[in-house]
């Protein structure tokens, strides 16, 4: 059997390490492809790539898990819809998560949020499979671990989209940079690896003692280390908050009830300290949120995916997929590849 990760961005690439993992423990070949050539540079000996398409035709996979939006109709193999990131609500459903653009084969779905919507679709379409397996990139993120701190720790994060951002609010950095001074806190930051680079620039020099920026797409470390997130519009709400720990949002563009949402960086202090005694009624909402959104607790995520693939290819009824000529000449222009 033959694997190939399909992405395009480095963040892409925690969401495909566990899955890499799985496959070599079942002793199946796995190889990775980026279509995006600079997601390269992010990857290591211990990534096994293939560069171009000829190289990808030649290896013929069986199985192409993409952990992005499209993926090239002339590669061999089923196409799995993997998924990078939860839906956060930053766009339409019909531009967003939910956006049924013809590549796929089948959707491995997070949780209930996502499998009840994609159930529905693949009513309505009937070309594609619909399998709950919960989420690669969170496998690492358990069991859930207790970590004892001197002080309490903060965790910034930040989109790069302009009017969503935290990190593009200039009272809000203000305000963080205040309260790291304080001594009472301990605060880490992460920005997206897409945000502009004056922003992580600033990022890097507000760093001191009580405050730590980390430059790195691999963020389930940090949020073990953290009591408490600090964001805006991110899927890495989402992840941090499957741990049970609270979030405090600064004009989340859509707040859940879990979230402690503010929209003055005045009221981020009251806030974070709110959150950090862990409110009786946001606890209970975490709770509700995490069983809708990601239930799964075992981190065998990455092996119901394998086992979805398997169980898909087994079966042997692929039915067609539209034609789609627009988005494949796209795809084509994109890689240069124009052979049929």
């Amino acid at each position: 059997m033959r694997f190939l990760i399909y992405i395009s961005q480095p963040y892409s690439i925690p969401i495909g390490k566990p899955l890499q993992t799985e496959i070599e423990k079942r002793g199946y070949s796995v190889k990775w492809f980026c279509d995006e050539k600079e997601t390269y540079n992010a990857l290591t000996a211990d990534e096994p790539s293939l560069y171009t398409v000829e190289e990808v035709k030649a290896y013929a996979p069986h199985v192409v898990l993409v952990a992005t939006n499209t993926v090239p109709d002339f590669f061999s193999g089923i196409k799995v819809q993997i998924f990078h990131g939860f839906s956060v609500g930053k766009r339409k459903e019909s531009r967003g998560h939910f956006s049924i653009r013809g590549f796929f084969d089948l959707y491995c779905t997070q949780g209930p949020s996502t499998t009840e919507p994609f159930k529905e679709l693949q009513k309505k379409h009937r070309y594609f499979q619909v399998v709950e397996t919960g989420w690669s990139k969170m496998d690492p993120l358990f069991p859930l671990e207790s970590v004892a701190h001197e002080k309490p720790t903060i965790l910034v994060s930040s989109t790069f989209t302009e009017r969503l951002s935290l990190a593009k609010n200039e009272e809000a950095v203000l305000e963080i940079e205040r309260l790291s001074k304080l001594g009472k806190w301990k605060f880490m930051a992460i920005l997206h690896p897409k945000m502009d680079a004056k922003t992580v620039s600033h990022f890097e020099e507000m760093q001191h003692k009580d405050f730590t920026f980390y430059n790195t797409t691999n963020l389930i470390p940090l949020f073990k280390q953290a009591d408490v997130m600090l964001s805006d519009t991110t899927s890495a709400i989402t992840e941090f908050a499957l741990q049970k720990k609270p979030v405090v949002t600064l004009n989340n563009n859509k707040p859940e009830a879990y979230m402690l949402n503010v929209h003055h960086a005045s009221e981020i202090e009251a806030a974070l300290q709110k959150a950090l005694s862990q409110p009786k009624e946001v606890m209970e909402a975490l709770e509700d949120f995490i069983e809708k959104t990601h239930p799964y607790t075992d981190g065998d995520s990455s092996a119901r995916v394998i086992d979805a693939c398997m169980a898909f290819l087994k079966e042997g009824k692929q039915k067609r997929k539209p034609l789609n000529l627009l988005r494949r000449y796209k795809i084509r222009r994109q890689l240069h590849y124009w052979g049929l």
